[in-house]
Formats: C-alpha cells, sequence, structure tokens
C-alpha cells in the first residue's frame, strides 16, 4: 500500500505544473488502495502566506482531488527539526557556518556541484574557539560535513522510479541543513516529514531527483527508512521554460477564475494532455 503526499510551499500561488505533480502522487496512492497525504511546506515564515494555502486547498478541490488524514504542517514540527540537527551536532557531522552567498561567490575554490556552486568549506575547520565566538555575534547557518557524513554511512541505494539504483551524496558538497532565517532546510525538513508522516512513496519533480542522494544520506544518518522515489517531468511554457510562481498566467487561481473545469484538467494531466501554450519535458 502505497503513501504518497502532495508539499506545497505557501510563498506563492499553485501553477500547473504542481497540479500534475499533485495527481500523479494522488493516483499513485488510490491505485493501490494507499494513503494521499498534504503537507505544507510552511518553514519559511518570512515567504509563507496564509492566503497561499487556502488558495492551494481550494485548488486540491477543484481539481478533485481528496487527501487522507490532518493537515500537515511543517511550522508545527520545529522541535522535530531541532532534535535532529542536535543529533547531527553531537555526532560531529554538522557545523556553523558564517559565510555570505557573496563570501562563496567570490570563492575561487568553489567548485559546481548539482545543485550549482559546492561550499568550499571555508568554516568547517574553524578552531572551536573561533566559532564559539563568531556565534555570538554573527549570523550563521549548519552545514553537513558531507565527507564525515558520507564515510559513516556508506554507499546508498535506493528504488528511484521503479529500478534500485546507487546515490552518491558527495558532488552536493557540504549542504545547508539548517538556514541563517529558517530553523532546518528544506533536505532536512522534507526528509524528517516524510518518515514522520510514513511517506512510502515520494513523487516529485525531476529537477529534485539529484536531492535524493542528500536524503538518503540523512535518512541512514538519522535512523529513518526510505521511501521509493518517482520524478516526472515537468511541465513548461511553449518554449519548454519550466514554470514558475511568479508566473501569475500559469496559476491554478487564474484558470479557476477563467471558468476552466479543474476535473476534466485533471483528466487531461492523468493522460499528458497539456492546455495550449505549454509542454512537457522529458523525465
Amino acid at each position: 500500500m502505497a503513501v504518497t503526499r502532495f508539499a506545497p510551499s505557501p510563498s506563492g500561488l499553485l501553477h500547473l505544473g504542481h497540479a500534475y505533480s499533485a495527481v500523479i502522487a494522488h493516483d499513485a496512492a488510490r491505485a493501490q488502495g494507499g494513503q494521499f497525504r498534504l503537507r505544507i511546506d510552511d518553514i519559511d515564515a518570512a515567504r509563507s502566506r496564509e492566503e497561499h494555502v487556502d488558495a492551494a486547498l481550494a485548488d486540491l478541490a477543484w481539481l478533485g482531488l481528496d487527501w487522507d488524514g490532518p493537515l500537515w504542517r511543517q511550522s508545527a514540527h520545529v522541535p522535530r527539526y531541532a532534535a535532529a540537527l542536535d543529533r547531527l551536532i553531537a555526532a560531529k557531522l554538522a557545523y556553523p557556518c558564517f559565510c555570505t552567498r557573496a563570501d562563496i561567490a567570490a570563492s575561487t575554490a568553489a567548485p559546481h556541484g548539482p545543485a550549482g556552486s559546492i561550499y568550499p568549506g571555508t568554516c568547517r575547520a574553524l578552531p572551536d574557539t573561533v566559532r564559539a565566538e563568531r556565534m555570538t555575534r554573527r549570523p550563521f547557518c549548519w552545514r553537513l560535513d558531507m565527507a564525515a557524513a558520507a564515510a559513516q554511512a556508506g554507499p546508498l541505494m535506493a528504488q528511484n522510479d521503479g529500478v534500485l539504483r546507487p546515490f552518491d551524496p558527495a558532488p552536493h558538497g557540504d549542504v545547508v541543513i539548517a538556514r541563517k532565517d529558517a530553523p532546518a532546510s528544506y533536505h532536512l525538513a522534507s526528509t524528517i516529514d516524510d518518515a514522520d508522516m510514513g511517506i512510502t512513496l515520494v513523487v516529485r519533480g525531476a529537477d529534485l531527483v539529484e536531492a535524493t542522494a542528500v536524503h538518503l544520506l540523512l535518512q541512514r544518518l538519522l535512523d529513518l527508512p526510505s521511501p521509493a522515489y518517482r520524478h516526472h517531468p515537468l511541465i513548461g511554457d511553449a518554449d519548454g521554460v519550466r514554470l514558475a510562481k511568479r508566473n501569475a498566467a500559469a496559476t491554478l487561481a487564474a484558470m479557476r477564475a477563467a471558468g476552466v473545469d479543474g476535473r476534466q484538467l485533471a483528466d487531461a494531466l492523468r493522460v499528458g494532455t497539456l492546455p495550449a501554450g505549454y509542454s512537457l519535458g522529458e523525465g
């Protein structure tokens, strides 16, 4: 029995790409007599808006997608993320980083990985006394010591799109696991939530396939179960440019207001048929 989830961030209105992902996750659960859960990824309090939560719920109802269980909000689980972070710090697998984005961009030692520039490790070897002093006066995030974490975890494998394959987190470098402006990063919060919600199949866009390696690593370090993964193609505009929340014309709210039938749209998405002006990328 599959347990899937749809986990929008309420930083903007949902678009057609979100609808496609929600339909796939919903149908994957229903096909196995499983559960489709709804999570609101509102860990970023500065960008989250309650009106976007309300709009997302209306969008799902318009599409004819029902979910199981209570609505899960990341903002209600901050202590859980803090406990996980403390565990990684105690194991000497995480360290505070005081670098700004400008510092990293200016570093000639910063290579590139799956998500862009890789952190060059500037703060990794700071003496404890220097760290303690800086933590009293400078903002900082927490980074995972990738070399130490990967060595402790060992080889990582997962079911991805129905195939058991290896994943290597090393190319990501020392990823952020708790941000300067939020108690957890996407990597840490999503990994813990998926485990606590009992998710057995993570359905998400192909742009996140590389992130799977980091999530598998955190699962191993925190003794969490590993779900299977399915990464679907992304919807773009007529030129293949990926949709973004800032593109107001593509929002589901705009389609609802224009009188589009949501259930018919969901049925069309199920067979890969898109409205005029949109394209489906490669998976």
